[in-house]
């Protein structure tokens, strides 16, 4: 397998809708051309949580992936969000990826372990699964320490150690375990591509890691991907001007009450961009407070983020 190469910026962009809610193909077009044309810009990742993937029909999800990579003239690879929670599901899922034309496949942890916690084996089980069923090379995504399907440090070098697997993206949001396990992934597994996916303060993540597989990159690729080169070169003086020169869109976009308001503030941001013309979402999720938009919209031009060209 020849892996892709994701040592960059690789924004998981949001899936527009139109003001009655049908997905807005026109809008994918143009949000995925954009993309594209910004250089250091190594993929897009469809499906997931930004994209509010898991609240599309299954053929919605076909033609979300179709749209993206026809939006990019197959000049950079998709990657499709799987997500579905029993294996043989999830297996299936990736199939229809592949048919759709995505490259790879971002793993979710079944959703009964953000509760109940995994058995021992069970997700190395899942992802050797999902890739002889299906042939998509995979990330392997590493959730938060706070809740029960984070992965020990042994599991992850079980899952990266699988055929198939050459990617993982971390977002455990524990700097113990981070400063502790990234080092031994690293050491152990020198081929696996190392993205970081804390949106949230990507300053203290970005000096040991390959690239970035975020949200944030969809609203902010041009400052991120000069992040990303500043954090390689061990430029810190570099990389704290661009997070300081951010924050204020951090503050508004994932600085909220819930991270999930972060899908809907990464909307309005693309209206300030004068990408989308509004930010329609998908029930659960629910506009946000009157006046956000506002907020966010001065907190992109303080970060110097105008019409996108």
């Amino acid at each position: 397998m020849n892996a892709l190469d994701l040592r960059g910026l690789n924004p998981a962009p949001v899936t527009p809708f139109t003001r009655d809610g049908a997905v807005d193909y026109a809008a994918i077009q143009r949000l995925g051309r954009w993309l594209a044309s910004v250089d250091g810009v190594k993929s897009l990742t469809v499906l997931g949580h930004a994209g509010e993937g898991t609240f599309l029909e299954r053929d919605e999800q076909f033609k979300v992936i179709e749209a993206f990579r026809k939006a990019v003239d197959d000049k950079l690879p998709i990657i499709a969000g799987i997500t579905l929670e029993g294996t043989q599901v999830a297996a299936a899922e990736a199939k229809r990826a592949v048919d759709a034309g995505a490259s790879a496949g971002l793993v979710y942890p079944s959703h009964g372990w953000l509760r109940f916690g995994y058995q021992k084996g069970a997700p190395q089980d899942k992802y050797k699964a999902i890739f002889e069923a299906s042939g998509l090379p995979l990330i392997l995504f590493q959730y938060p320490d706070a809740t029960k399907c984070t992965y020990d440090l042994q599991t992850q070098l079980d899952i990266a150690a699988l055929p198939g697997v050459f990617a993982m993206k971390n977002g455990v949001r524990n700097m113990k375990r981070w400063d502790r396990e990234i080092p031994v992934i690293r050491q152990e597994r020198p081929n696996l591509q190392i993205l970081t996916c804390h949106d949230e303060y990507l300053l203290h993540t970005m000096f040991d890691v390959d690239g970035a597989l975020v949200g944030y990159g969809c609203i902010a690729p041009e400052p991120l991907v000069e992040m990303i080169k500043a954090g390689k070169a061990k430029d810190y003086k570099k990389a704290r001007e661009l997070h300081d020169r951010l924050l204020p869109v951090t503050a508004n976009v994932y600085h909220r009450g819930s991270h999930m308001e972060g899908s809907v503030a990464l909307k309005w941001a693309l209206v300030a961009r004068g990408i989308l013309e509004h930010a329609t979402v998908r029930s659960p999720l629910l506009p946000l407070a009157e006046g956000a938009e506002h907020e966010i919209a001065a907190a992109m031009r303080a970060a110097g983020l105008g019409l996108a060209q």
